[in-house]
Formats: structure tokens, C-alpha cells, sequence
């Protein structure tokens, strides 16, 4: 498990990468993105967006000292659902 640090004034975007081995003849329909914990001063999703082959979030705030899991579900063209997690880190850099 990797664990990505952020700065708690960075606004940055996390990606993830869908194209190897998922994504053969299909495509990405939906994408959602989830902050846990979540709350006043948590990380916030600012936008999302969908790129060939990945799914992009953009990430801003979260409290000094705290960690997050960051979970984007997606679904498939063909209906096949699946989801990964990333973990965040927060300290003043």
C-alpha cells in the first residue's frame, strides 16, 4: 500500500490508471469519488473528470497530521463495476 502526502493548502489532482488490464474493448461510464473521513475540514473533492483509460479527482484541503482513504468506484461499458483506494496523508510541507 502506498501512501501519497499532501500539503493541506495544495489543491492537486490524483489519478488512476484503468487502461492496464481493465479496460480491453471497454470503456468508463461512470466515475464516482469518496473521501473518508469526511466532514468540516476534511479533504474536498473539487472536480472530477474521466481521460482515456484513467479517472482524475482533484483534491484540496484536509487537516495537518490526519489521513484519508480516497475510493473512486467506477463503472464499465459492459456493466462490470469495480473500485480503488487511495490513501492521503496530510502534512504542512
Amino acid at each position: 500500500m502506498t501512501i501519497f502526502l499532501k500539503d493541506p493548502s495544495a489543491t492537486i489532482d490524483y489519478a488512476v490508471d484503468w487502461s492496464t488490464g481493465y479496460l480491453i474493448g471497454q470503456t468508463i461510464d461512470s466515475s464516482d469519488w469518496r473521501v473518508a473521513p469526511s466532514g468540516p475540514g476534511s479533504i474536498t473533492v473539487e472536480a472530477s473528470r474521466m481521460a482515456t483509460g484513467q479517472t482524475v479527482a482533484t483534491l484540496s484541503g484536509g487537516q495537518a497530521g490526519c489521513s484519508y482513504q480516497i475510493t473512486n468506484s467506477v463503472i464499465f461499458s459492459d456493466g462490470r463495476r469495480d473500485e480503488r483506494m487511495l490513501f492521503l496523508r496530510v502534512e504542512d510541507r
